[in-house]
């Protein structure tokens, strides 16, 4: 077997292991860690890097098996490809890429409308709410504009944006260690167990861990980039377990800073947790003027790394014949423009969407998105034992059996009502899952024009491609 692998592929391979680190860092820490710190301590108190540290490890399982799909399958597409790969049904295929897609738009839409926010608060200045959805519409074009010039420009920009945001979690753990070395700090209160009256402790840390998991989620979408990386099935190993590694280490830290300065109902009822641990722990730090152009940053990086993982996730599926070939149209510059533009045209209906929903309505559809990415991690973890039989010839990463069983397990607990999550999630879950249903009517119907259900094309039946 060959030991590395670069299959035939119109896009261009410009990423190396620094800049796929810096992508797989850059999309996990993402926004969700700036609010999600006071969530999880109103969950389970004092304890709230408990399900910080539990999510790493539901992501670590599901990360292991994406990493022998990758390695194994170097291809955009990601799980719709695995999946469809391992069941062979066009449906199912549909539904999950669905998923994923609308996971990344919503959540880069959602970041953009932030974005405008942060924006008008850093300045100073009062904008009504379609003053902030027109600024959020154009940093989506900007975005846009940005994927069209292609992914070398794309992960640049995300270097810059990832330094910045890692800045201010870096800034509160600094500021936690220094108010812990003076004696400001309650060490009690980080062992301290405290859960809401009608829930016991393991339906507490369950809860808590479902919301901590949106902030681990991202590195899944390393994935749809394979095409674009050198040496694949070499690099992705040690990068994504670095990545992974990295982000859990911030978190926690994060949280026990946050939980040992600041007393847990300050911080649950705080929309800016980490905002108020900087200001207990360093009073002399211009804080509120600092953060809201930190976080700024911080859901610019989201946006731009989502809408780089939907484009190539619409390019790789097109490629493969699972949706209409149009989709994987390549610019002069190597990019996949149709792809861009119609998960563009989404985004922006989506934001105008979100500027006119009330906060509660956002918050659930964050919380929706974690469910269904948890629902097609656990898809993910059983087709890598199915595609255990199909054999390839290069060298890839395996995971353990035992390791995907039980990847199986948690990420399909985590989708259950026993997790403890608000039923208003699995409504709108179940209004996306109708429209992919509507939208997969006319996909089959497509494939049964051009023959039998469609199948996937191996890596190496790929034809070369001669473009400049």
């Amino acid at each position: 077997m060959s030991s590395t692998v670069e299959h035939p592929t119109e896009l261009r391979r410009v990423l190396g292991p620094k800049l796929l680190l810096l992508f797989i860092v850059g999309d996990i820490l993402g926004t969700g860690v700036y609010a999600l710190t006071g969530q999880v301590a109103a969950e389970v108190g004092g304890a709230a890097w408990l399900p910080f540290l539990i999510a790493f490890g539901v992501a670590l399982l599901t990360a292991l098996s994406y990493l022998e799909l990758v390695t194994k399958y170097p291809q955009a597409a990601g799980a719709a490809l695995y999946v469809h790969k391992a069941f062979g049904i066009h449906f199912l295929t549909f539904m999950v890429a669905f998923t994923v897609m609308c996971s990344g738009i919503t959540s880069a839409s959602t970041a953009s409308r932030a974005f405008a926010a942060n924006l008008a608060v850093g300045i100073g200045w009062e904008a009504s709410s379609f003053q902030i959805m027109l600024i959020a519409l154009g940093f989506m074009l900007l975005i846009a504009a940005i994927n069209l010039r292609g992914v070398s420009e794309g992960v640049k920009t995300n270097v810059v944006l990832t330094i910045i945001e890692l800045s201010g979690l870096l800034l509160v753990i600094l500021v936690g260690f220094w108010a812990i070395v003076g004696g400001d700090a309650d060490w009690g209160r980080v062992v301290a167990f405290e859960t809401p009256d009608d829930k016991h402790v393991f339906l507490a840390v369950t809860t808590a861990t479902s919301l901590a998991f949106f902030a681990m989620v991202g590195f899944e979408d390393a994935v749809n980039m394979a095409e674009e990386c050198h040496e694949p099935n070499r690099i992705f190993p040690k990068i994504m377990l670095t990545g992974l590694g990295l982000t859990g280490l911030i978190y926690i830290l994060a949280s026990v800073c946050a939980v040992a300065l600041v007393p847990v109902g300050d911080l649950a009822a705080n929309d800016t947790p980490l905002v108020t641990v900087v200001e207990r722990g360093a009073p002399g730090i211009p804080i509120d003027d600092i953060m809201p152009f930190i976080s700024m940053f911080a859901v610019a990086n989201s946006a731009l790394i989502n809408m780089l993982m939907a484009s190539r996730l619409l390019y790789g599926m097109a490629k493969q014949g699972v949706i209409p070939t149009t989709l994987a149209k390549v610019s002069s510059r190597r990019t996949p423009w149709v792809s861009i533009a119609f998960t563009t045209g989404l985004a922006l209906a989506l934001i105008a969407y979100v500027s006119h929903a009330n906060p509660d309505a956002v918050a659930v559809l964050g919380g929706t998105t974690s469910l269904l990415l948890l629902a097609v991690f656990a898809v993910v973890n059983a087709a890598v034992l199915v595609l255990r039989k199909d054999r390839v010839d290069h060298d890839h990463f395996r995971t353990r059996t035992p390791v995907a069983l039980l990847g199986v397990v948690t990420c399909a607990y985590l989708v259950t009502p026993l997790s403890g999550r608000p039923w208003a999630q699995y409504e709108v879950a179940g209004i996306l899952i109708v429209i992919g249903l509507a939208l997969s009517v006319p996909m089959y119907l497509l494939s049964r024009r051009h023959g039998e259900p469609l199948q996937v094309k191996a890596p190496d039946d790929l034809p070369p491609h001669d473009i400049p």
